[in-house]
């Protein structure tokens, strides 16, 4: 070992501070309480630290080309807005939710803890537990949605090929007993896959990624022949034009696009654990987040309006898409590419979080692997794709509430880690009673009270629009909390903001103490 590479060991004798700022436990330091620690809850050895600005690029590239994030463009442009305001909303988004990822992101890989180990500096050893099962929930709800989104593939793929007869089969509660196997077969895959690891994972998207950028363009060529051009959505004009009709809208779709990766704002030290570098994680991040999610925004728009020229109507799904193919080889590829898609997002998005936030709930029987299985579980038991029906449910409702609850828990992380404790943390502590992090019984009172002000304040006036005297969801027209209803829109910006602002002045008193 060089001496760059020499760690010095800090005054407390239970870590070691490596000269590029990343913190390991000093050797003898054992975490031997089952309560608060197992093997995949413990700090990532450095020398295993090994993912790059490749790997964090390639995971971005992989979790960004699904088809909830190719479906958000049409549900802006449902919603009045032109194609260059979809694309503009989800752009900016993008950039801003950027900002959380990278702060919380720099605890995994200074420390190799992951998300549910990291909340418990802000909320406690035990209390930690709140945020890790707010997520963990939301993650199994999107987990449902994109594993039926697979087993569609697989049954329309395997109708490309066995024929008719596989598309028309008996049904069982009004859907085709073969699609019900699909969905199986494709909920099987992701269990194998991500059973075996982290690092099986880390394989999975650095391949998944470019195969899905390359049928992307390739659905692209192919969809621009047909139509001669890229068809008429292009020269649709908005039907909320630049004034009030148009920012009224846009604010909470800004919230709701950005509500769709705030989970990932939080856990995103699940995956920065395993960083060499910060450089690593910042700039793969940087370079795959904002910029495949907007590019892949304009292909969808361009994909669909060939669509439209080509079929009379636009067609936003790229499942229903590539099962309109006449070629059957084209359509057979363009579904294995939609699957190996939604496989990828699937695993690393919706499957990783769970496993570490249900594992440290009770490391002593939950392991990750026990973590995912769970998940899995949950994900086919409480069937959730039936959001993503209506856009006003998807983006108003479903992706503008949770984002403004996640959002209140990064505004006490982030507050927590860079303003109260300047980064530092005591590793071993944070898997100990009667550590600095054991606060009252294990919780955070103070930053209990934060999330549930803020959470109040982002998520209470939560209402439902009304389109042709229907109500668009399961909220009050006029909100949970009438007077907190103009809060509603920016949930996600009011809990991060107010959250943060409580959690540090209710913890200034105690700065070095805790």
């Amino acid at each position: 070992m060089s001496s760059a590479a020499v760690p010095r060991t800090d005054p407390s004798a239970t870590q070691l501070t490596y000269p590029d700022g990343r913190v390991a436990l000093a050797g003898g330091v054992v975490l031997d309480d089952p309560r608060f620690a197992n093997g995949d809850l413990a700090p990532v050895p450095v020398e295993r630290r090994t993912w790059r600005t490749y790997n964090y690029l390639a995971l971005w590239v992989g979790m960004a080309h699904c088809i909830p994030s190719w479906t958000l463009a049409s549900g802006l442009v449902a919603l009045g807005m032109d194609w260059k305001q979809a694309v503009l909303t989800i752009a900016l988004a993008n950039l801003i939710v950027l900002a959380p990822m990278l702060l919380t992101g720099h605890a995994g890989t200074k420390y190799g803890i992951p998300f549910p180990v990291f909340a418990r500096a802000s909320f406690g050893v035990r209390g930690a537990n709140l945020p890790a099962l707010v997520r963990a929930a939301v993650a199994c709800c999107w987990f449902g949605i994109q594993t039926w989104i697979g087993g569609e593939g697989i049954y329309l793929l395997a109708g490309k090929v066995l024929g008719h007869r596989w598309l028309t089969a008996s049904t069982i509660s009004g859907t085709p007993w073969t699609q019900w196997l699909s969905f199986l077969l494709f909920w099987l895959v992701e269990i194998a896959v991500i059973t075996r690891g982290m690092e099986t994972l880390r394989r999975v998207e650095n391949w998944a990624a470019p195969l899905v950028i390359v049928g992307a363009l390739v659905l692209l060529g192919f969809m621009a022949s047909k139509a001669g051009g890229f068809g008429p959505l292009l020269d649709q004009p908005s039907r909320l034009g630049w004034g009030s009709g148009f920012w009224k809208v846009f604010f909470p779709a800004l919230m709701g696009m950005i509500g769709f990766w705030s989970t990932l704002s939080l856990n995103i030290p699940d995956f920065t654990r395993f960083g060499g570098s910060q450089r690593a994680q910042v700039r793969g991040q940087a370079l795959g987040l904002p910029t495949t999610m907007t590019l892949f925004a304009v292909l969808s728009v361009l994909v669909t309006s060939g669509s439209q020229a080509v079929y009379g109507e636009p067609v936003w799904d790229p499942i229903a898409l590539s099962a309109r193919m006449s070629n059957v080889a084209g359509a057979v590829f363009a579904l294995l590419v939609v699957m190996v898609a939604t496989l990828s997002v699937n695993i690393a998005a919706n499957v990783v979080s769970p496993a570490y936030d249900l594992s440290n709930l009770v490391p002593r029987f939950i392991s990750f692997r026990t973590g995912a299985l769970i998940t899995g579980v949950i994900g086919i038991v409480i069937m959730p794709w039936k959001l993503i029906a209506n856009p006003h449910v998807y983006i108003f409702t479903w992706l503008g509430f949770v984002g403004g609850l996640l959002g209140t828990v990064a505004g006490i992380l982030i507050a927590d880690y860079w303003f109260l404790r300047r980064t530092e943390l005591a590793l071993a502590d944070l898997y100990r009673r009667e550590g600095r992090y054991w606060f009252t019984g294990g919780w955070n009172l103070r930053a209990v009270l934060a999330f549930a002000v803020g959470g109040v304040l982002a998520v209470g006036g939560s209402y439902s629009t009304v389109v042709g005297g229907v109500k668009q969801g399961p909220f009050p027209a006029d909100g949970l909390i009438p007077f907190l209803k103009p809060l509603a829109d920016y949930g996600w910006a009011v809990g991060l903001a107010s959250a943060f602002l409580l959690h540090a002045l209710l913890g200034l008193g105690r700065r070095g103490r805790d």
